[in-house]
């Protein structure tokens, strides 16, 4: 029991850190590609109208965003767990041994 109640309240930690980064780094690629190029991403980078050029610089740009910004959120939610608990959330191990 105990430790289903652990694995529900990582995966809320996790939630609680994840949005915020997500929504963060959604703004911040928007600004990045409209003071760039001078106007909006593209909103399906799929769409027959978006040229392939627009839509492999986007996928690539917000790839790199998005990859970085899970990192921090994970890394800041299991940083928050160890201060709160005292262990590593679970499923997590510790590379430093």
């Amino acid at each position: 029991m105990a430790q289903t109640m652990a694995k529900a309240g990582w995966k809320l930690t996790a939630l609680l850190f994840a949005v915020p980064a997500g929504i963060a780094a959604r703004k911040a690629v928007d600004v990045a590609w409209k003071k760039a190029r001078h106007s909006d991403p593209p909103a399906n980078p799929a769409a027959p109208g978006t040229t392939w050029t627009e839509a492999l610089v986007w996928a690539a740009i917000s790839g790199v965003v998005f990859a970085a910004a899970r990192m921090v959120a994970a890394r800041g939610a299991a940083a928050t767990w160890r201060s709160l608990t005292g262990s590593l959330p679970p499923g997590l191990e510790d590379s430093t041994v």
